[in-house]
């Protein structure tokens, strides 16, 4: 039986969230995975100091039009009150939820004090909690890891600073900033935060297929999941863990028409939002993640990534998946 999610007022479709992932939650991939079953999707961090506002990158990261209720908006900064003038900008542009990002272990956001390097500074940690939490009206979400590093786990302490600071709902990385993304994420600390907290706990790390969804839910008793990597070229995994929770049962794997039909939908929207000439550059990358059992020995990829018009992308696309059902490629 599938677990009731709720964010403050909001009462999500189901438990399965799309993970914010830097360069990759742009609009059109969160608009294709709650299509394909996610009840919510978070978008990329975006950096708190507002002055950076005006760049290209960050008016697309910005931008939420046409999504559905509830928009989750991840903002990122070390600065309680630029955290906080962030929140309400962002909140009068739309978002119906503020994310704060305390998860991030990339070093060029662990440098500058922000993402999971704030969990070495608890009272900095409460200061930015109660900022934010008190600049908006909208529920505040917060997304952590375990701890600095594996001898200082301190997201039970952290949780219950969230709970006490008005925080609506956690959601926790199986690994420490010192872990990265390395090695196999632990849910025990996850459980324990449960434990210790009475708001909605989400868990996040690992999880790629039905099963381990399941485990990850049993194990730690969480009231939703976070899945992040595990959508990459796969954006069809919400439905499937949804099947399998619901139903004990394992969905087939969508067929190569399908597959074609869901990556030349997600390559176009990528053109439209962002324009050909950026559309392009950023497809490639999807386009490998979506082909890694469709392109085993890598060679059309190669050609599709020296490619530089919308169009040829498409039409190369619709070859090779033509070539996949007539039996000249072999799928993996």
């Amino acid at each position: 039986m599938l677990p009731t999610a709720k964010i403050g007022p909001y009462t999500l479709p189901n438990p399965l969230i799309v993970a914010p992932m830097a360069g990759v939650t742009d609009r059109p991939f969160r608009l294709l995975c709650r299509r394909l079953g996610a009840g919510l999707a978070v978008s990329e961090m975006v950096i708190a100091d507002t002055r950076l506002w005006n760049t290209r990158k960050s008016r697309f990261r910005l931008d939420h039009h046409g999504e559905p209720e509830p928009r989750s908006v991840q903002i990122a900064g070390g600065d309680p009150e630029m955290l906080a003038h962030a929140a309400r900008l962002n909140a009068e542009q739309g978002a119906q939820i503020i994310d704060i990002n305390m998860g991030c272990p990339a070093k060029k956001v662990c440098n500058k004090a922000a993402g999971s390097a704030l969990m070495k500074d608890e009272a900095l940690v409460r200061d930015i909690l109660e900022a934010v939490v008190s600049a908006v009206d909208v529920p505040v979400t917060l997304k952590m890891r375990t701890g600095w590093d594996r001898e200082h786990r301190n997201a039970p302490v952290i949780a219950r600073m969230a709970e006490d600071a008005g925080i609506q709902a956690l959601a926790i990385h199986g690994r420490t900033r010192a872990d990265a993304y390395r090695g196999e994420a632990e849910y025990d600390t996850i459980a324990r935060v449960k434990e210790t907290v009475g708001i909605p706990v989400f868990a996040n790390g690992d999880i790629s297929t039905p099963e381990q969804a399941r485990e990850v839910l049993r194990h730690t008793a969480a009231d939703g999941l976070l899945i992040g990597r595990g959508a990459q070229g796969r954006p069809w995994i919400f439905r499937e863990i949804l099947h399998y929770l619901q139903t004990g049962e394992t969905l087939a794997e969508p067929p190569v028409a399908e597959v074609e039909q869901i990556l030349v939908e997600h390559l176009l929207a990528l053109h439209r939002f962002y324009g050909e000439t950026m559309g392009v550059r950023i497809a490639r990358k999807h386009v490998g993640w979506y082909l890694q059992t469709h392109d085993p020995d890598k060679q059309f990829r190669k050609r599709f990534n020296a490619i530089d018009h919308g169009l040829e992308q498409k039409d190369a696309i619709k070859q090779h998946f033509t070539s996949l059902r007539n039996g000249e490629v072999f799928a993996a």
